[in-house]
């Protein structure tokens, strides 16, 4: 591959890019956006129709069967590698549309919203190069095992983490050998177009990537396309629940990463300021929107007093401010319609009898104008509350005493979701006891990170499947079982012992 990166021009930002060229949509649909920060008009982003999307699918499908699938493994991690280097060159560039897009401080955005992202796709090159096309069994020589791609992957993300969350899938996909249709959120597009822009600047052959922009609607009909091999799909269990509906009408493989209400647990023996610290910090970060998000707090009734009184005085010294300020703050939610749903959570938890013990109601003084949301925190919530089960994807938390381990588990249990927990203790014992039994797909203890190419997604309503890393790619390929292979045609399917 040429190293030499070639000089395009930005395109208009309604425009898809399907088979290598960016294309007006055909659809008459239109989506007012706006500026977190300010709450006014930003623009308006044309509706890709199902037309739009029939073309992307079969871009997608010619580059598979014409020459994609057919790549050696070695020219796709070539492919990754270069992408990280164009991402990295273009990290400010990432880093102020993301702010700008969906509201997150630059310091965060730089450094979470982008650097992770290029993590991602390194972790996806180290998991593929530990992988082999093709498995021999030990007892049957002439028996083998092959991946094989399994085609067009559609793939569907959020506006949360607009470019963390298509490097995911994207490099998974590509690392697999499949060809790509991505359909962004429309509140985060332009991240996916300066994304596809890079893809563009790697040099990678035209349809094996395809972008198109819209809403729901759009989504659906990609879901739907019967020439879609994988459907990867992240945002909330409801419309999961659509999008493995249309998927299952013609067996594409889903991967679904949804919702989650993560549970951190603080028994007596934990670190407790750095505990509480660390927890308030991650119920927050994003301004609450997170799927993973740390948002109930269990707390050992012998240290909940004290640990109210540290969240508390947390959650008062946690800032929020403009976006485009630098420093440890949070800034606005992504919009008017997100704004409303966590002010109605908010007032539902002070109907429902919680003490509000930080925040509260409306927006900081210091932000009237805007979707800026006061840091909340809610003590004595039992599970009965709304708060106490449902999403909120906000910045509001909620503290629950409990009295023994079991009782802590059980908790910890007792919501539709399965995604993350969290557990703080000095007992390493207990800490892998209790990881064990809490049914989260990831369990994170004292405040360690995963793991890069750590797989990522959750049990019961959080979802189906596994992304990052190993998991990430297998997600993507079919396993084929072969008998009867000529010990002298070994080397044709990858195997040369």
């Amino acid at each position: 591959m040429n190293d030499a990166t070639p000089q395009r021009t930005s395109p208009p930002i309604t425009r898809h890019l399907i088979d290598g060229r960016w294309t007006a949509p055909t659809g008459a649909g239109r989506v007012q956006l706006s500026n977190p920060a300010t709450g006014e008009p930003s623009g308006w982003l044309a509706v890709g129709s199902a037309g739009d999307v029939d073309a992307a699918v079969k871009s997608a499908t010619r580059a598979f069967e014409h020459g994609w699938r057919d790549t050696a493994l070695a020219d796709r991690i070539e492919v990754l590698e270069r992408l990280v280097r164009v991402i990295s060159t273009r990290r400010e560039d990432f880093a102020q549309l993301i702010s700008r897009e969906i509201g997150a401080p630059i310091d965060f955005a730089r450094a979470q919203q982008v650097d992770t992202a290029v993590r991602h796709i390194e972790a996806t090159v180290e998991a593929a190069r530990s992988l082999s096309p093709t498995v021999a069994s030990p007892t049957y020589p002439a028996d083998v095992v092959v991946y094989e791609p399994i085609g067009v992957a559609a793939l569907i993300t959020p506006w949360n983490w607009p470019l963390n969350q298509v490097v995911l899938k994207v490099a998974g996909a590509l690392a697999a050998g499949c060809t790509i249709v991505l359909k962004p959120s429309e509140l985060s597009f332009r991240t996916a177009i300066l994304f596809a822009e890079c893809l563009q600047d790697v040099g990678i052959p035209d349809g094996v990537f395809n972008v198109v922009v819209g809403d729901g609607t759009t989504g659906a009909a990609l879901s739907a396309h019967p020439s879609i091999g994988a459907v990867s799909f992240t945002g909330s269990t409801a419309t999961g629940r659509a999008v493995a509906s249309s998927a299952i009408a013609t067996m594409a493989r889903l991967t679904l990463e949804l919702g989650g209400k993560s549970p951190n647990l603080l028994f007596a023996d934990c670190d407790l300021p750095t505990a509480i610290r660390q927890g308030v910090a991650h119920a927050f970060r994003n301004a609450g929107q997170s799927c993973n998000a740390a948002s109930r707090m269990l707390i050992d009734r012998a240290i909940y007093d004290q640990a109210v009184a540290l969240v508390v005085q947390a959650a008062d010294a946690t800032r929020v401010d403009r976006p485009d300020l630098p420093g440890a703050h949070i800034g606005p939610l992504v919009s008017q319609q997100q704004f409303d749903r966590v002010q109605a959570y908010i007032a539902q938890g002070v109907k429902s009898g919680a003490r509000l013990i930080a925040g509260g109601p409306g927006s900081p003084a210091s932000h009237p104008a805007g979707y800026y949301c006061r840091p909340t925190v809610f003590a004595d919530v039992s599970p009965d509350m709304a708060i106490f089960q449902d999403e909120i994807f906000g910045p509001v938390l909620t503290l629950t005493p409990f009295d023994t381990e079991e009782e802590a588990i059980a908790l910890a249990n007792a919501t539709r979701y399965g995604l993350a927990a969290f557990i703080q203790t000095r007992a390493p014992d207990r800490a892998l006891r209790v990881a064990k039994r809490l049914h989260a797909g990831m369990v994170q203890i004292n405040g360690a990170s995963r793991a890069p190419g750590a797989p990522f997604g959750g049990v019961k309503q959080s979802g189906v499947g596994r992304e990052a890393g190993v998991w990430g790619i297998r997600a993507f390929q079919e396993i084929k079982s072969i008998s009867g292979i000529d010990q002298r045609h070994r080397p044709a399917v990858g195997l040369t012992a």
